[in-house]
């Protein structure tokens, strides 16, 4: 038997050490987010009385959460009908879209009639506000966003994470448990023109203050006059008022009377899909063809992959 090694293994070099790579070493642990944190709490205590109230979410007297017969009857249909599992177009399912748009803007909405609208479907209501961030980072003049104070914890980072700058208008007044009617209007007011303002489109997220049918109407109006921009974060359809129609009213009336608007749109409350991420962007531009240019970018224009 040959004792020589063969050449192809003479000529290779030792075997050297895989070095560690550093490239994650100096990244931090993060903070725990409070409610998750809050939930993993609950779920580790053995209490037999306990109640977690730091979830909005439906629950059955079990402590589950509860399947809504209108979601059930849908898995049933499609569990003896199984459709397709074709790739969707960029935009999502269309007539998810359009349906989602049918039941925040109404069935009679002109815009709808209009075809002025461009939507998008979105991984719950947070991937429709990050939809909603890069959209304004790349196409609008004046990147300022302002959002509520307080407003969900979630909104600034959103927003700052696309590159955008992040103001706080007043809102919420602690010493009367009233709205700050006159710091809301006061910081609007002296908003540069073009700039983007959250708007909680009903039960507002964390104070529950919603303003009267009379004080939108005054909301629309400075911002029409300024020439803000209205983004509606709807999470909570429903939640407010217990009628569709009724929590959907402020983004109808600045619907109606203005030219351009988002809402970014989620199902998770009022479906009780929280772990579905289902979610919906729209975009409620001037007119057809103006829609039409926001549905070329991917309906409406999407972050570059």
């Amino acid at each position: 038997r040959c004792t020589h090694p063969h050449p192809s293994r003479a000529t290779q070099p030792p075997a050297q050490k895989k070095k560690k790579m550093a490239c994650f070493a100096n990244i931090s642990l993060a903070p725990p987010d409070p409610i998750l944190g809050l939930a993993e709490a609950f779920k580790a205590d053995q209490s037999e009385r306990k109640l977690n109230l730091g979830i909005g979410a439906y629950r059955t007297d079990e402590g589950l959460s509860k399947i809504f017969n209108v979601v059930q009857e849908a898995e049933d249909h499609f569990a003896q009908h199984p459709y397709p599992k074709d790739y969707l177009p960029i935009h999502g399912h269309a007539g998810f879209c359009e349906l989602a748009a049918h039941v925040i803007f109404g069935s009679d909405s002109p815009a709808i009639a209009n075809k002025s609208i461009a939507s998008a479907q979105a991984v719950g209501g947070t991937g429709a506000l990050r939809i909603a961030a890069a959209f304004i980072k790349r196409f609008l003049y004046s990147p300022s966003v302002f959002v509520s104070n307080p407003t969900w914890g979630n909104h600034i980072k959103i927003f700052e994470d696309a590159g955008l700058s992040v103001h706080k208008y007043p809102y919420y007044d602690s010493q009367r448990n009233a709205l700050n009617m006159d710091g809301f209007l006061s910081a609007l007011n002296n908003a540069s023109e073009g700039s983007v303002v959250v708007l909680h489109a009903c039960a507002h997220n964390p104070t529950g203050m919603d303003p009267t049918p009379e004080q939108w109407e005054s909301i629309c109006q400075l911002m029409i006059d300024r020439k803000l921009i209205p983004l509606f974060d709807s999470a909570y359809q429903g939640f407010a008022d217990g009628d569709l129609d009724v929590d959907a009213g402020a983004i109808r009336l600045f619907a109606r009377r203005m030219p351009e608007l988002f809402v970014c749109q989620s199902f998770s409350k009022n479906l009780g899909l929280y772990g579905e991420r289902l979610g919906c962007m729209h975009v409620m531009c001037a007119d057809q063809e103006t829609a039409g240019r926001g549905v070329s970018h991917g309906e409406p224009p999407l972050p570059a992959p």
